[in-house]
């Protein structure tokens, strides 16, 4: 288990960005002269020229076309056969409206998503991610997106759609 700084919160070993608060793990926050709470744990960072190696997976979507989104507490990865913009989000129960991947079955409305919450937009050989001005925000590997900007995904990406999170696995 790693134990996020900010808040507190118990996360799963390998985790590098906290499922509660959405802080990167490893990363002090904080004024250093501030008392921590009681019980409370921090970590080093080994900043050393061997770990500040960037170990990015591939931009390059390949010939299929195709990513495995892998949400956080479940076995089967979900497929997505990315031709066209792909929206992310949850059923709205009032219109029946349905985004092209819906999340519902992942606890989407507990875990904050929105019901148009983000967008996968290939272009050329890329895959970008957008956030679609969504309530609870939309975090690439830690950072926060800024709304209506897109991002480049990369293999191995984390999504973070409100608490809901999601590694991306170019096939």
């Amino acid at each position: 288990m790693v134990t996020c700084a900010q808040c507190g919160h118990e996360n799963v070993t390998g985790s590098t960005v906290c499922a509660q608060c959405g802080a990167p793990l490893g990363v002090e926050t904080g004024d250093a002269n501030q008392p921590k709470p009681e019980g409370a744990t921090t970590r080093r960072v080994d900043m050393t020229a061997a770990s500040a190696v960037v170990r990015w997976g591939t931009a390059s979507l390949g010939a299929r076309r195709q990513v495995l989104l892998h949400v956080r507490g479940h076995n089967q990865p979900l497929v997505v056969d990315v031709g066209e913009r792909l929206e992310l989000g949850r059923v709205d129960a009032v219109t029946g409206q349905a985004p092209a991947i819906a999340l519902d079955d992942y606890q989407a409305a507990e875990l904050g998503v929105s019901r148009r919450h983000a967008a996968l937009v290939p272009e050329d050989d890329a895959l970008k991610i957008v956030d679609l001005g969504s309530s609870n925000a939309t975090f690439l590997n830690g950072q926060r997106l800024i709304p209506n900007q897109s991002r480049i995904l990369r293999d191995g990406d984390e999504l973070r759609l409100g608490k809901l999170i999601i590694r991306v696995q170019f096939v």
